[in-house]
């Protein structure tokens, strides 16, 4: 029988921060709401002052807790934005040296699901939205930079139908798929050479979905995003190569 990994030690400070949110969530605060003062925490947690005021900059730093000084100030239960969320995550990932493969797993799972929750959904101006974004890259691109900014407008569509969905985890999901595929093409500069039929087949199925999306049809969406996806992964994984071996040979 082998033994366990070690687990690292945890710091007080830390420690002491999983305790405030844990009393946070205790008694269902909400943003805003305002927290004990430092003294009251040194009474509430048996910690020294220098704990709890480490203890309260890790939750600083976690977007958790905001303090305002002056006259009615103090700390107050923060909440953490959707960008900064996806920024903390996509730190993580940053270093996990994903592929494309790993990110269209994910997506092939995700995004048809929430096209299909949108059918019949979207207000006027959302569909007027999804349709200007699609004519961002009507037509062929004249430049690299060109293709770059299709690549990323094309990817602002997918989370822009996050942005629409009512699954507050599904559409997390989905717009963090778009931001760090965004990440991979730019870093890895996926958008060269220039491919002209990703761009024109995203483009046919985009439009596709917008109609299916309007009409109301649910598994017509469902079934124009699952082929997108399945195409779009062939093709992103053909360009990946494509690229890799131009980087081996330079």
């Amino acid at each position: 029988m082998t033994d366990s990994p070690r687990q690292p030690r945890r710091s007080r400070p830390v420690k002491v921060a999983d305790q405030i949110k844990d009393w946070v969530v205790e008694r269902d605060l909400k943003q805003g709401a305002k927290l004990p003062s430092e003294a009251e925490m040194i009474r509430l947690f048996k910690v020294s002052k220098g704990t709890v005021r480490e203890a309260m900059r890790i939750l600083e730093a976690q977007g958790l807790v905001v303090t305002r000084p002056g006259p009615g100030g103090g700390s107050f239960v923060g909440k953490v934005s959707l960008e900064r969320a996806k920024s903390l995550l996509a730190n993580y990932f940053y270093f996990q040296d994903l592929s494309v493969s790993d990110i269209y797993q994910m997506r092939k799972v995700v995004e048809p699901e929430l096209a299909a929750s949108l059918a019949g959904q979207l207000a006027p101006d959302q569909i007027a939205e999804l349709r200007r974004l699609v004519r961002q890259y009507s037509e062929p691109a004249g430049s690299p930079e060109e293709e770059r900014d299709q690549h990323i407008a094309s990817l602002t569509f997918h989370a822009k139908l996050a942005e629409y969905a009512q699954n507050p985890l599904l559409a997390f999901m989905v717009s963090f798929m778009a931001r760090i595929l965004t990440d991979l093409t730019v870093y890895r500069r996926l958008y060269e050479p220039h491919n002209e039929e990703l761009r024109a087949r995203g483009q046919r199925h985009q439009l596709d979905l917008v109609e299916a999306l309007e009409a109301g049809d649910a598994d017509r969406a469902e079934a124009i995003m699952r082929s997108h996806m399945l195409g779009a992964e062939a093709l992103m994984q053909r360009q990946e190569a494509r690229v890799m071996r131009r980087f081996i040979a330079e």
